[in-house]
């Protein structure tokens, strides 16, 4: 196994089929060992087997001082984080034993095309948890919606995203 399939995946027995818990456990682990992800707080994980980026509301992440509530910024990276790693895993779904390593080399290259973040609500709460789901996978890249919404369950923003790999 190369090295940039061993950033992603670390030393995974394949065996026959590829366990995609495994790689999904290892894709959060990069994302959260990111030193964006650390110093803003953020993670991703798994939740009732479904990927999520969590983040609390913390003072730095605040972009309206006078409302107190969660910078569009924030709100952006978040959407598109989870749009990524959800795409990631959802090209590790697909692969097999035999093209892994290929199927590895797509998820390292995964890179946002474009973005449309339609904020509803302003960002107040307590801690924020966004959520994507896959609208269309190709050969060349993916289209993916992502969802936000804060502790009290109320969708804050959502958004629609290109990703090439």
């Amino acid at each position: 196994m190369n090295d940039a399939v061993k950033k992603w995946t670390g030393e995974l027995n394949l065996g026959e089929k590829v366990e995609i818990n495994a790689v999904v456990e290892k894709l959060c682990q990069a994302f959260n060992s990111s030193p964006f992800f650390q110093h803003n707080a953020m993670q991703m994980r798994v939740v009732d087997g479904q990927l999520q980026a969590y983040v609390a509301m913390q003072p730095h992440l605040i972009g309206n001082m006078q409302y107190q509530i969660l910078h569009g910024g924030s709100t952006a990276t978040m959407l598109d984080s989870v749009g990524g790693i959800v795409a990631m895993a959802e090209l590790y779904k697909r692969a097999t034993k035999e093209n892994f390593e290929q199927v590895s080399m797509q998820v390292a290259r995964v890179a946002t095309l474009d973005i449309r973040v339609d904020y509803l609500k302003p960002g107040r709460g307590q801690y924020f948890i966004a959520t994507a789901e896959a609208l269309r996978m190709g050969r060349k890249g993916c289209t993916m919606r992502m969802n936000m919404v804060n502790d009290q369950d109320k969708l804050i923003a959502t958004a629609i995203a290109s990703y090439a790999y």
